[in-house]
């Protein structure tokens, strides 16, 4: 007799068992699957749904196997599919494998041989929705899955619908008896006496297999489709196919990952049992999670209602609206109508006056009877003047009021397109950045748009985080940058109000991500594409073009700001021109910044106009700028510290580093020195590079014996690291150096450019200076995940 906890525990389990039942129905019929087999997505669907959907599909119906008559197949619970297909006789109880291996999916004309494969069948996998390619053998490529039919058949056992008898399939109908045995060869249930007749002692089907009685039998291990009684003994990991050993052997599979299917078996076993311990391990979380799912569902129901009630009482309002608005316009209509009406009755009274018999004609006919003068005159002054009145209306005769009433139409089409297109509200799309105008200077401005088909947005919300880097400046990767991005969270500008913003307190020398998302009131739309700048590797220097320094106001025109410098040839290129003959003198003007450098490490930027014939950048000790150019040595100088307290020993040195460092620009190209320049009297070119220069873009340098040539940079950044004597220079919209080389700097260094032939130059204007006036936003830390962050 059961207890009552032996009898909750087989509650319990049969509960467990049939909430498993989801995991056994066939996609295409919803139904427990029988006799299945996996498509190449790796779903399982039943052999008749495929056949039937690949008919629907037009391709040629296949030959089946009998379908068994599960106990699930009783008259209640019986397939509607089932009742319109006829049995197969008792005879045609071949096994599925090898109806399989006949060539099931194949479609050759008969007596032809086929000179082209024919197409590939396409199933379309409902869990996937999309269609999977089965190959040109249709299911023939399709494994039958055992395990599948197994965890079937105990499911029914389980749940009790294994309790119908199984009839004997040899006897004669009106005396069928329940089956005793089933045989694994034979593949079919028997009686007692039915056994010993097809099985008689001393012949080889004495020696078959016997089973519990079925009438779902499979074969007892799977074998190649495509090799005859060839057993699976191998797994492809490249192709995930199981493979026997003559497909190990073809070309396909040549250079593939292949692991015995004993080993393939014992390693994906762990992981799924590593997998299934591990969510057995977490069942507090994945009860929280469905809690919340469920609260989720019960607040998706209480707003559903209450955005239906807004919804509802939003069309009241129209509608109200439109009514109050009806009756205005129907008053204004009547009211028009009134007044015209009188109008025009005033005059059909007026005219009907002018008859012979009445109103004013009578009038005047007895006034005229009359025969006193002065009071013939006192009484006919009036009647005089409505009778002109009345002649001039009869000769200019117009209707008093139009009775047209056309300007009283409505144009409503605007409206109708507005009721048309009424829509609810959606979030915004997601910004594009623009990385023409986004760059990171002294500090960091960010610029994007929302696409012309998006909903408008209140504000924008600004996301950035450093990117993790290592010492060497590359990027981490794995673990490493993992942990960098734990500890350089995402970070948030709220409410941006307009279509760019600037970030600053800033890591120099460091890559960081940005992302934007809008927001209106139906909430936050989706991020942008995530894009990456790479800050100054050194504070930005803030200076101006000084232009007290050889500055020929003929050939060289300075902005009003003194950041803007154009070169104009004059008088004096074109007479260095006409004496080319005899002389390559050319005019080179300089100029230099009102800054001068004494120590620390400095970074600006300027661009170049391509046009520019050419331009040198770079640096320059300030003495020896003085001496170039024979300025007098008591003129005014940049501004900087005079005690740097900087001793360089330069002095003392055998090869001493070169007092100037440039970079030629001009014509659309950029001059990359690669071997050791020694600088000429003026030492305008004298440069020692360390190192030659990486470049990674899609435009092949021109090489030259002394140096390559590439593209010109949007931007030039330059680096000068004083304690060092390195000036470094970058392409400054990507931060890449071009090139580094060695400069003198035992005494005061300044920015400085020449100018030969026709040019312009520009330097970068400070982010700060730009958003001068912009209202600060609000700048907090997202607490989030950042696991799920790619470094």
């Amino acid at each position: 007799m059961l207890t009552s906890s032996m009898m909750d525990a087989l509650v319990r389990i049969s509960s467990n068992v049939k909430s498993m039942e989801c995991e056994l129905h066939c996609p295409v019929c919803k139904e427990i699957v029988k006799q299945p087999v996996v498509l190449p997505c790796q779903h399982s669907v039943c052999l008749m749904c495929a056949s039937e959907v690949l008919v629907q599909n037009g391709y040629p119906p296949p030959e089946l196997p009998p379908e068994p008559n599960s106990p699930a197949s009783t008259p209640n619970t019986r397939s509607p599919r089932q009742a319109r297909r006829p049995m197969p006789s008792k005879a045609d109880h071949r096994p599925i494998d090898r109806v399989l291996r006949s060539g099931f999916g194949t479609y050759p004309s008969p007596g032809r041989r086929r000179k082209e494969p024919p197409p590939a069948m396409l199933f379309p996998c409902p869990p996937c929705g999309r269609e999977v390619e089965l190959g040109e053998k249709g299911l023939t490529d399709c494994l039958r899955n055992l395990t599948l039919e197994r965890i079937v058949e105990r499911y029914r056992h389980t749940v009790s619908l294994g309790s119908v008898a199984v009839m004997c399939q040899f006897c004669k109908t009106p005396q069928s008896l329940e089956a005793t045995k089933g045989c694994a060869d034979c593949q079919a249930s028997f009686c007692n006496e039915c056994f010993k007749l097809y099985h008689p002692w001393g012949t080889p089907r004495a020696q078959h297999e016997h089973v519990q009685p079925t009438l779902n039998f499979r074969p007892k291990v799977l074998s190649c489709p495509e090799h005859d009684q060839e057993r699976l003994h191998f797994y492809c990991r490249t192709c995930q196919r199981l493979l026997c050993p003559l497909c190990k052997l073809r070309r396909v599979h040549a250079g593939h990952k292949v692991a015995p299917v004993a080993q393939a078996y014992q390693t994906l076993k762990d992981k799924v049992t590593k997998e299934m311990n591990y969510i057995l391990s977490n069942q507090e979380t994945v009860l929280g999670q469905i809690s919340q799912l469920e609260s989720a569902i019960t607040q998706t129901e209480a707003n559903s209602v209450a955005a239906r009630e807004q919804l509802s009482q939003s069309v009241r309002d129209l509608t109200a609206l439109l009514a109050e608005r009806h009756a205005s316009l129907a008053q204004a209509l009547e009211g028009a109508r009134q007044r015209r009406g009188e109008a025009l009755a005033g005059q059909v009274a007026e005219r009907r006056s002018l008859l012979e018999h009445a109103g004013l004609m009578a009038f005047s006919q007895e006034l005229l009877k009359e025969m006193d003068p002065p009071c013939f005159v006192q009484a006919a002054r009036q009647t005089h003047s409505r009778l002109s009145t009345s002649i001039e209306g009869l000769q200019c005769f117009s209707l008093a009021a139009d009775p047209s009433f056309r300007h009283f139409q409505l144009d409503v089409s605007k409206e109708l397109k507005l009721l048309t297109d009424l829509k609810f509200i959606q979030a915004p799309l997601a910004p594009v950045i623009d990385t023409q105008k986004t760059l990171a200077y002294d500090q960091l401005f960010l610029c994007w748009r929302l696409p012309q088909e998006s909903a408008p947005a209140w504000h924008f919300s600004v996301e950035f985080r450093r990117r993790g880097v290592v010492p060497g400046g590359g990027a981490r990767g794995g673990i490493q940058g993992r942990l960098a991005a734990a500890r350089w969270g995402w970070q948030r500008l709220e409410e941006v109000g307009g279509t760019s913003a600037v970030i600053d307190r800033l890591e120099m020398d460091s890559v960081y991500v940005l992302r934007v998302r809008g927001c209106n009131k139906a909430g936050f739309g989706e991020y942008s594409e995530e894009v990456y700048l790479h800050t100054p590797p050194a504070p930005v220097l803030n200076f101006y073009l000084d232009s007290r320094w050889g500055l020929h106001a003929d050939r060289l025109v300075v902005s009003k700001e003194q950041r803007c410098a154009r070169s104009v040839p004059g008088l004096s290129l074109l007479q260095a021109a006409d004496r080319a003959l005899t002389s390559c003198h050319l005019t080179a003007d300089l100029l230099v910044g009102d800054v001068a450098i004494t120590q620390g490490r400095h970074y600006w930027a300027c661009s170049v106009e391509p046009g520019s014939y050419l331009v040198k950048v770079g640096v320059g000790l300030e003495a020896k700028l003085q001496e170039w150019f024979h300025l007098p040595q008591d003129m005014a100088s940049p501004r900087y510290d005079p005690d740097s307290g900087h001793d360089s020993g330069a002095e003392d040195s055998l090869e001493s580093p070169p007092p100037f460092s440039f970079l030629t620009m001009g014509m659309g190209k950029i001059f990359l020195p690669q071997a050791p320049n020694h600088h000429n009297n003026h030492g305008c070119n004298g440069t020692n590079p360390r190192r030659s220069p990486t470049i990674a873009n899609g435009n092949s340098p021109a090489s030259s014996p002394t140096g390559l040539t590439y593209p010109l940079p949007p931007r030039l950044g330059v680096c000068l690291d004083f304690e060092k004597g390195r000036v470094t220079f970058y392409d400054a919209h990507s931060l890449r150096p071009l090139w580094e080389g060695p400069v003198d700097c035992s005494g005061p260094v300044c920015p400085a450019f020449f100018f030969i032939g026709g040019g312009a130059l520009q330097l970068q204007e400070l982010v700060a200076n730009r958003m001068a006036d912009q209202t600060p936003v609000r700048r907090v830390t997202i607490q989030s995940r950042v696991t799920n962050l790619n470094n």
